[in-house]
């Protein structure tokens, strides 16, 4: 008899965070040139940040808007910063900030973290020439 076991939540709060980071990247270098005409600070990053889920029935985009726009300091900032919103898989979104912000950001209680997006590659020894 074979028992089955389930990933452990880290495991999964990891992948499930590697497949947000990919598509962040994605997004952030499809939105580098609107990001510089809109005059983001210097040395800005992409970062993923997770959030608790809203209430039910609040809409997520205005909730997540709101956490950003408090740390940020205003609306307009935040939505020249938001990159993507994320609603399926988990709650949250990937902004363009600078540390100074992510620090602002942490301290909102409705933050769960703030990691630095990275991109992997997955390297393939065995590629025919």
């Amino acid at each position: 008899m074979t028992t089955r076991t389930r990933p452990c939540a880290a495991v999964t709060s990891f992948l499930l965070l590697l497949l947000l980071s990919s598509a962040a990247v994605s997004l952030a270098k499809s939105a580098g040139s609107r990001d510089s005409k809109q005059g983001q600070q210097a040395g800005a990053s992409v970062y993923v940040v997770m959030v608790k889920a809203p209430a039910q029935g609040v809409n997520y985009k205005a909730y997540q808007m709101r956490i950003l726009a408090t740390a940020l300091g205003s609306e307009e900032k935040a939505k020249q910063a938001l990159i993507y919103s994320y609603k399926a898989a988990a709650s949250g979104f990937a902004a363009k900030l600078t540390p100074a912000q992510v620090a602002a950001l942490k301290k909102h209680p409705d933050v769960l973290q703030a990691l630095p997006d990275v991109k992997y590659t997955l390297q393939d020894n065995n590629h025919l020439n």
